[in-house]
């Protein structure tokens, strides 16, 4: 059996029929090749019919010493969609993972950064000497606006609607939306666009590309993250600070502020309300307050 063959074509799938991300992509095809080279160290040579759960129990079992719960189950999900895949191409007619159970997750609940700790966190982006336009501008787009890293990095200068306040997103799935940009927003990326992109010499193919790096190429997730954390470094703060952590401080704080749960979950992108409610959470103060204000017998 040629398996390279078989993930080149699931991978053809799933960015053209299923239109997933690059990085959903790759992660699907590592899980599946994980799954192939199991198969190889235990000799396995038959049909890919002959595939049952109890193989595909012994793989899992085996990965449980080596990953932790949340991507045990991506690699669950991974693996479930590769053999829907093969059924669709009537190679199998079973998916042997349909009786594998997903292991339990404990839901944790992320920290947030107050609006006082951003600023600084801004305050000290605007000493860099090379850059600090650029990488104040990040920051501030990455909590203003909830955008996943990988939205930030592929955005796209013709995306912003500097006149209506608005940026048009291609989030997951290639599904696009638009979210309200601040005024403080449109500031930071007019001042990044008429002074060090304007300077840039850009790599063919990344003229549109809004944020770029020293080489005039798109910058990496792994570049945003190194911006962020030499941020958190020249701080102090002792929290974790990520483009994850500013997506959810946009979320909590817009909760904390009286935003309706809808309108979140739109400007995040969630195709269910539910992730929506399973992402945020409200803090304490913020039901407190809420008692305070609103119940009959607050006094």
């Amino acid at each position: 059996m040629n398996w390279q063959s078989l993930l080149k074509d699931f991978k053809n799938f799933l960015k053209f029929e299923r239109n997933l991300s690059e990085n959903s992509t790759q992660s699907y095809l590592q899980d599946s090749q994980k799954l192939i080279s199991f198969l190889s160290e235990i000799n396995f040579n038959k049909k890919i019919s002959e595939i049952d759960s109890n193989i595909i129990r012994e793989f899992v079992y085996q990965q449980t010493k080596l990953i932790k719960p949340s991507s045990q189950s991506r690699l669950i999900s991974s693996l479930k969609n590769f053999f829907d895949y093969l059924i669709i191409e009537k190679i199998i007619f079973i998916n042997p993972i349909n009786s594998i159970q997903y292991p339990k997750i404990a839901t944790k609940i992320p920290e947030t950064l107050s609006t006082k700790e951003i600023d600084k966190l801004i305050v000290y982006l605007k000493k860099s000497k090379k850059n600090s336009l650029r990488n104040c501008a990040i920051l501030e787009v990455l909590y203003s606006c909830g955008l996943r890293v990988s939205e930030l990095t592929n955005l796209n200068i013709s995306d912003i609607f500097f006149d209506d306040f608005l940026i048009k997103i291609l989030g997951k799935g290639r599904k696009e939306r638009f979210v309200p940009m601040s005024k403080i927003v449109k500031e930071m990326i007019k001042d990044y666009m008429n002074s060090e992109r304007f300077n840039k010499i850009t790599k063919k193919g990344f003229e549109d590309i809004l944020f770029l790096n020293n080489r005039g190429e798109k910058l990496t997730r792994v570049m945003i993250y190194t911006i962020l954390n030499i941020a958190k470094k020249g701080t102090g703060i002792k929290k974790k600070v990520s483009p994850h952590i500013l997506r959810h401080s946009f979320a909590t704080h817009l909760i904390e502020n009286g935003a309706d749960i809808s309108s979140i979950q739109h400007m995040l992108g969630h195709t269910n309300i539910t992730t929506t409610e399973r992402y945020l959470h409200v803090s304490k103060k913020h039901l407190i307050d809420t008692i305070k204000k609103f119940h009959p017998k607050k006094d």
